[in-house]
Parts: structure tokens; C-alpha cells; sequence
């Protein structure tokens, strides 16, 4: 029994090491936080102490049948959020196993490795939320979906065209179709390496695993959302005037939605908040936020002279004859008041 346990032992061991050091790697280039960087490292050294080598000696990899067992999606990997929900796959489990067998090996060990676990699992939360924050911070266009036959290729051709940010939204479909048109726009999003978000469904955003969910002022109370999906994923709440916004942040929201610019039939009966909130919220407010509603080719220079960094399109890209070069468009103009905005010499938007 003990060259059996021995080599269980010495192969999670090594499970362990390489997902820390996949993690690691991570924290130290993708994040640049020393401090994640070294929490990761020391674990790493923590399992080297117990990688005796005894344990290594009993190593036995050409008589291994588990070496020839690899599981064809182990070949790609589609976003770096994917690599470290893998890898903290595989350090879980393999800590999980380490701390059973280790209950025969030694209990210490396996009293050590149940401590890491459930750390392991807290540094799982916190990275992805900063993963998808990050990602938050840096999407500049924002695609709400609206229903139509072509509504897998026009997504896919507005990722084409630069989308990192899209928002599953359809109040007439029933359960089942959502469900299945919010699994594969998920996947799609996930290929592109861009955010997904449900529109108002809380339950459906928890069932295909959405980065988050997008909550109108009538919806559930953000703080009850928060409960059910947990920190690691994001809430938008939309706006209409700057006492919901004030209240949106105190609240927690991840972003915001200010509008509608314009009157939309997107919304139908709804009045304009108009510019002058635009105006208002580039002032005043501390979280992304997404000027919407009614915004297209021919009004989203004003949109942007008035102070908004970010924007938020449905039939300017859902109703385009070429959605990808609509995107393009609206991306290029982002990114053209990004770069000014970088500089301190007058922009074209009349912003230092």
C-alpha cells in the first residue's frame, strides 16, 4: 500500500505546484500585485516542504496510466480568465486529495493542505473579481442585445469588430430560449474574451455562468443580487437622474448605465435625461459608467463633447446593415477620446 500512497502523494504534490505557479505567474505580470505574487510563492514552498523525497522516489511515470488520459479541451484555452479558473481547478483538487491521503501519510500535512484549500478558494473569489474589474474598466462600448433571427452573427461580428462587452437582454422570449441563447452567447463572449452580462435575470446569470447582471431601477434590490451572485461578479444598475446614480454607488454597484440620452423606443414612454446628465455624471461619478439610449453614428460625437468616456449601443449595431464596421466606428472614436484625454493639450471634445 505505502508505494501506492506515496505516489498519490508525490503526484498531487506536483498538481499543486504547477497550478500555484500558472496563478503566480499571473498575479506577477497580469495583475503586477506583489503581494498575490507572493502569497502564491509561499504556498508553493509550503508543498515543497512536504515534497519529501521519499515521496519523489516512488515516482513511477512510464508505468502511469493516468499520463495518457488528457481530456481534448485541455488543447485550447480560450481567455486568461479560463487558464486560472482551470488552475484553481486543479490546485483544489489536487490540495483536496493531498489532505485524504494525507490523513494516512501524516496528519500535520493534512491539516496544512485543508488550511490552504479554503484560502486557495478566497484567492479564487478575489482574483476573478479583479479579473472581470479590470476588464470592466478597460470596455469603452457596450452592446445591448435586442431579439432578432441574426442575433448569434451580428454578436459575433461586433466582437469581430472590437466588442469586449455585451449585455444579453430579451423581454418577449420564454425561459427556455433565453437559456439557450444566453448559453451561447456566453460561450461565444468567452472565445472573444469579452464580458457577458444578463440583462435583470439573476437566476439566469447564475445558470450559464455569466460575469454578471444588469438591474433596472424596478428590478431586484442590488444588495439582494450581490447575496446571490457573490463579490467575484459584476452589477450594473441603470440611472435616469443623479440621486438614482448617488444611490447605484452607496449601494455598490460595479457600474452604471446614465441615461436615456436620447428618447429610444428601446424605452418606450420614457423621457430623456438628456445631456445635461452626461454632464453631470462625468463630474460626479467615482465608477465606470456607460452614457445609453438612443446613441448612433450621427449623435455619439455630442454624446462625447459632453463628457462620456463610455457608451452604450443597441440598434446602432443590433439593426446595422455591417455590424462589425458599425463597432469599428464607435470603437475608434472611444479610443480617439481616450488618447486625448491622456494628454493635457485641448482635445477636439473642448476637454484638457
Amino acid at each position: 500500500m505505502q508505494p501506492a500512497l506515496y505516489r498519490i502523494l508525490d503526484a498531487n504534490l506536483d498538481r499543486a505546484r504547477e497550478g500555484l505557479r500558472v496563478i503566480e505567474e499571473w498575479c506577477r505580470f497580469g495583475l503586477e500585485d506583489a503581494t498575490l505574487t507572493e502569497q502564491c510563492k509561499d504556498w508553493r514552498q509550503e508543498l515543497a516542504h512536504w515534497h519529501e523525497s521519499e515521496l519523489r522516489a516512488a515516482r513511477n511515470t512510464p508505468d502511469d496510466p493516468g499520463t495518457d488520459l488528457t481530456h481534448p479541451q485541455e488543447a485550447v484555452r480560450t481567455s486568461v480568465e479560463q487558464v486560472l479558473q482551470v488552475n484553481f481547478a486543479r490546485v483544489e483538487e489536487a490540495l483536496r486529495v493531498l489532505e485524504e491521503y494525507g490523513k494516512v501519510y501524516r496528519s500535520e500535512m493534512a491539516s496544512a493542505v485543508k488550511q490552504m484549500r479554503y484560502q486557495v478558494y478566497t484567492l479564487e473569489s478575489h482574483l476573478l473579481s479583479i479579473q472581470r474589474r479590470q476588464q470592466l474598466e478597460s470596455a469603452r462600448l457596450y452592446l445591448i442585445t435586442s431579439p432578432t433571427d441574426d442575433l448569434l452573427s451580428t454578436v459575433e461580428a461586433a466582437l469581430q469588430g472590437g466588442l469586449s462587452l455585451v449585455q444579453y437582454r430579451d423581454k418577449e422570449a420564454d425561459d427556455s430560449v433565453r437559456l439557450k441563447n444566453a448559453q451561447k452567447l456566453r460561450q461565444l463572449c468567452r472565445e472573444y474574451n469579452a464580458l457577458f452580462i444578463v440583462n435583470d435575470r439573476v437566476d439566469l446569470a447564475l445558470a450559464v455562468d455569466a460575469d454578471g447582471v444588469h438591474l433596472g431601477q424596478d428590478d431586484l434590490p442590488l444588495e439582494w443580487a450581490r447575496q446571490m451572485l457573490g463579490q467575484h461578479k459584476i452589477i450594473g444598475r441603470s440611472t435616469h437622474s443623479p440621486e438614482q446614480l448617488e444611490q447605484a454607488i452607496a449601494q455598490g454597484a460595479d457600474y452604471v448605465g446614465v441615461g436615456p440620452v436620447y428618447e429610444t423606443p428601446t424605452k418606450a414612454g420614457r423621457l430623456a435625461a438628456g445631456l445635461d446628465y452626461v454632464r453631470y455624471a462625468a463630474a460626479h461619478c467615482s465608477i465606470p459608467w456607460y452614457a445609453i439610449g438612443g446613441i448612433d453614428t450621427q449623435n455619439v460625437y455630442e454624446v462625447l463633447t459632453a463628457g462620456a468616456d463610455r457608451i452604450s449601443v443597441v440598434r446602432a449595431i443590433m439593426q446595422a446593415d455591417q455590424p462589425t464596421f458599425a463597432t469599428q466606428f464607435f470603437v475608434a472614436q472611444l479610443e480617439q477620446k481616450r488618447r486625448f484625454r491622456a494628454h493635457t493639450t485641448p482635445d477636439p471634445w473642448g476637454e484638457t
